[in-house]
């Protein structure tokens, strides 16, 4: 699994706000130098950040964007569905999705939602102000219930991607 590039800007762009937003408001301007992002790209993932209650935007002198919220109370996986919508990694997992062509047959179709949760509860478990944190801090040690901790600071041998 990987994310898409919009969800991925946005992480960087959450994180770049929320190293600026502790001094002062912030423009989408100010965000794409700061990132390396297009202007307009910033602005549509400001777009999307601020209808899901991520961003808050004051207009006029002394306006910009905010954090809506101390950026230890957002998490990764609040980032991902702003910009994703709910987590899913099949399409079926959303129930009202009905295009699948194996359908009511599916035997793994019933897995999905607890998979789901568990990657769900995974982003959840890291928090913004650990993202805008600087580099040389190790990623936080991941725990899902009922499964063993995950070290993500480690060497990980490279992914094999799959197409669902």
């Amino acid at each position: 699994m990987r994310l898409s590039s919009m969800a991925d800007y946005a992480v960087v762009a959450m994180s770049a706000a929320a190293r600026r937003c502790g001094h002062a408001r912030v423009s989408a301007q100010q965000l794409a130098e700061d990132t390396g992002l297009p202007v307009p790209t910033v602005q549509k993932l400001v777009s999307k950040l601020s209808a899901a209650g991520l961003l808050r935007s004051v207009r006029g002198a002394g306006g910009g964007l905010t954090l809506a919220r101390p950026a230890a109370a957002i998490s990764l996986a609040d980032i991902v569905e702003a910009v994703e919508g709910p987590i899913a990694m099949a399409q079926c997992s959303d129930n009202s999705r009905h295009d699948c062509t194996i359908g009511q047959g599916c035997q793994v179709r019933p897995h999905w939602p607890a998979v789901d949760a568990a990657l769900r509860h995974a982003l959840a478990g890291v928090s913004l102000s650990q993202l805008a944190a600087p580099g040389t801090q190790a990623a936080p040690a991941l725990t899902v219930p009922g499964h063993a901790v995950a070290d993500l600071s480690s060497d990980i041998p490279p992914a094999v991607e799959v197409e669902v």
